[in-house]
């Protein structure tokens, strides 16, 4: 089970995310105890020296609601450790320019995607293996204009179009300590039973992690659990 910590950048400074109400998101003050103050790249370092994780999640909330992707910060980070990052990629320009970056993968989310042709376009521009997919839900319906369809459904379209790694993102869930939705991660395993999966949004410690692995996932995004010192993870 690899657990990639997750950074909430807004305005260039690591906030804390809860419920998806991304406006009334503020600035992280720690993690485990360890002072952060708002500081994205303290959070990575964090998540690398003191809970011994290997990769870092960048959901740059500003790109995602359309702004410009905050490139000097997500260099940063990916100087810390390997780093995924969302930052409202729907096209290949944008998928570029995070890769240039330094990103390791490059997360397309449900949320900003215009058409699965666009996924495909991504993958064949920057190679299979940079794009994961971010399927994105609230409170478990998808978050999307694209299309009216299951998450197994849209789960299944984002491996054909060339996703090389799914996440299931609960964003109702991030931050509130209700537990992931194993149902629909269940659906979504036995749909695309092939593709490495990931979960995100609601975990609360071991136990979750435990569940998660017997469903099928390889890993989760990991943030408030560490925050709040219900999961504790050293190397």
């Amino acid at each position: 089970m690899q657990l990639i910590g997750v950074v909430d950048l807004k305005a260039g400074r690591a906030v804390r995310a809860r419920g998806g109400a991304r406006a009334r998101y503020a600035p992280l003050d720690a993690t485990g105890g360890v002072a952060i103050d708002g500081d994205p790249l303290a959070l990575a370092r964090a998540y690398v020296i003191a809970f011994g994780l290997t990769s870092v999640y960048a959901a740059d909330l500003d790109a995602i609601a359309g702004g410009e992707v905050d490139e000097e910060v997500l260099g940063a980070l990916a100087a810390i450790a390997p780093l995924w990052v969302d930052a409202g990629i729907s096209s290949v320009e944008r998928a570029r320019r995070v890769v240039a970056c330094g990103a390791a993968k490059t997360v397309v989310g449900l949320e900003t995607l215009a058409s699965f042709d666009d996924l495909a376009a991504i993958a064949a521009a920057i190679g299979r293996d940079r794009v994961a997919f971010s399927l994105d839900l609230h409170a478990g319906a998808p978050v999307t204009n694209l299309l009216d369809a299951t998450a197994e459904d849209i789960a299944a379209r984002a491996v054909d179009a060339g996703a090389d790694v799914l996440i299931v993102l609960d964003l109702a869930r991030v931050g509130t300590s209700t537990g992931p939705d194993f149902d629909v991660l269940a659906r979504v395993r036995a749909a695309v039973p092939d593709a490495p999966l990931f979960a995100g949004g609601g975990i609360r410690g071991r136990a979750d992690l435990v569940r998660l692995a017997e469903t099928g996932c390889a890993g989760a995004l990991v943030a408030s659990a560490l925050h709040d010192g219900t999961l504790s993870v050293t190397r």
